[in-house]
Order: structure tokens, then C-alpha cells, then sequence
């Protein structure tokens, strides 16, 4: 666990009008936080100091540096006078695999390709993912709409986004929340993850934009469908179609725009 709050409150001015007044708001805070691998730093991200055990889990998933969360032997957060440190032992197997894919990151927030070492490594081949069932258009955009009550950290800030995981008959099952769209997808793997939940039977949602790297979290991940409030890329939607998972975007309550796979939720590809 982490003491390091993910909300704090700082002084500021506020100017209406001609109207000044003085006081506080809450800003979310953004932590750098180093995920090493049997002591060495694989990448460090700027992110919010919250849920960091499923950042930790989730974000060694999506990457591919663990195929499994059983595969990460130890994990250890580590406040610095700097940052977190997120320190992991996996598998002889995983480790070996690590130190030959030379991988170094250093990620802003919200970057999701940073250093990776080749175009080919960028856009590599995505796993295709299990079709899911019984996905219903109106109750994923609903689902969306319901997100901003499920957001606390955002309630409070206004500066966070959320990803979060939706099942027919349960609704949404997990939800996390991060400064960094990508890392609020990786905290949501790894809560997955620890849950043993199996989520080819639901749908991803997004508050944010979708650009191919969220694409390849999800497939990795193994979720059958994205949902988001904003559009996608062109390349998403290509690695979508690829993967086999169905894409929506600009989703509100009354209504989405779905751009690959829309058999996934019982529409013929010729729109009848």
C-alpha cells in the first residue's frame, strides 16, 4: 500500500467576472512511478498513486512482459523521496524474455508507445480474441452513461480518466481511474486479473479517445468489445477489425457509432 494520496488540495484565485475570491480546490495528483523487474527499471510512468498493486499486475499483462499474473513471484511498493517504486520478481521464463526484448520506456502521462525500439515492435501482429455473447448496443451505451457516478476521483477533480469493465446481468464490475487513460487501462487488467474475473463475456469502457495502443491492452486483455465516449483512430479501428473486437465510440446515452465487428452485438456488417 501506498500513503501517497491520489487528491490533494491547493490555494488558488478565482477570477468571475470582476469578481476575485481566494480558496481551495482538489487537483489530482501524478506520482512518477518505476515498474522494475528483478531490480532492473523497465519503465517509469507518471501516474496516479492509487491501486497501484493492479497498475503493477496489469500493466506487466498488457505488455507482455507476463502471460499470466502467477507469473510475477513478489511485488513490493517502495516509496522514494522522488516517486514509487513498484518492485517485481517474475519468473525465471518471463525474465529471460525481458532481458532479451531490451525494452526501455519513459512514458508522460497518458503515453502509451513510448520507447518502444522499432516501428515493426509498434505495430506488431495483436492476439484475436475470443467473440463474446449477448452484448446489447443500448445497454453499453448506457453503461457509459452510468460511468461518471462511478468516478470519485474525477467527481472531485475533474482531470482523470476511467476505465472500467461491464458484464451483461452484473453491470460494472470494476472500475479504476487514473490521469493517464493508459494507465487507468492497466489498473483495470490487473484488478481483473486479481478477481479471476474472465472478460470475453464483456465490454471495456473508455472516457477517452481510442488510439492503438488502448486497442492492444484490450486485446491483450482479452475483451471482445470497446466502448468509449470519444472516437477512435483510423489505426484503431483497422487493429480492432484485426483482432476481432468490436469497436464503438462517441457513445451517449441515447446512442453509439460502431466501427468494426458490429456482429459482436447482432448487427449484420451491411447495416440490415
Amino acid at each position: 500500500m501506498s500513503d501517497a494520496s491520489p487528491i490533494v488540495p491547493a490555494a488558488r484565485a478565482r477570477i468571475r467576472g470582476e469578481v476575485l475570491d481566494h480558496g481551495a480546490r482538489l487537483l489530482a495528483e501524478e506520482t512518477a512511478i518505476a515498474l522494475t523487474y528483478q531490480r532492473a527499471t523497465h519503465a517509469v510512468m507518471l501516474a496516479s498513486p492509487a491501486d497501484l498493486e493492479d497498475f503493477a499486475i496489469g500493466f506487466s499483462l498488457t505488455e507482455g512482459i507476463v502471460t499470466r499474473a502467477e507469473d510475477i513471484e513478489s511485488l513490493e511498493i517502495v516509496e522514494q523521496d522522488r516517486g514509487i517504486e513498484l518492485r517485481m520478481w517474475v519468473a525465471d521464463a518471463a525474465a529471460e524474455a525481458l532481458t532479451r526484448r531490451r525494452r526501455r520506456l519513459a512514458g508522460a502521462t497518458g503515453c502509451g508507445l513510448c520507447g518502444v525500439e522499432s516501428l515493426d515492435a509498434a505495430l506488431a501482429p495483436v492476439r484475436r480474441v475470443e467473440q463474446g455473447a449477448g452484448l446489447r448496443l443500448d445497454d453499453l451505451a448506457r453503461a457509459v452513461a452510468s460511468l461518471p457516478s462511478a468516478q470519485p476521483m474525477n467527481d472531485a477533480t475533474h482531470a482523470v480518466h476511467a476505465a472500467a469493465f461491464w458484464r451483461t446481468g452484473a453491470g460494472l464490475v470494476a472500475v479504476r481511474e487514473d490521469v493517464g487513460r493508459h494507465n487507468a487501462l492497466d489498473k483495470l487488467a490487473g484488478a481483473l486479473a486479481r478477481a479471476g474475473e474472465r472478460p470475453s463475456g464483456g465490454a471495456i469502457l473508455l472516457t477517452s479517445r481510442v488510439s492503438v495502443e488502448m486497442v492492444q491492452k484490450a486485446a491483450m486483455i482479452g475483451a471482445p468489445a470497446i466502448v468509449a465516449i470519444s472516437a477512435p483512430t483510423a489505426l484503431a479501428v483497422r487493429v480492432a477489425e484485426a483482432a476481432g473486437i468490436m469497436l464503438a465510440g462517441v457513445a451517449r446515452a441515447d446512442g453509439l457509432e460502431v466501427f468494426s465487428h458490429p456482429d459482436v452485438c447482432g448487427i449484420a456488417p451491411d447495416g440490415h
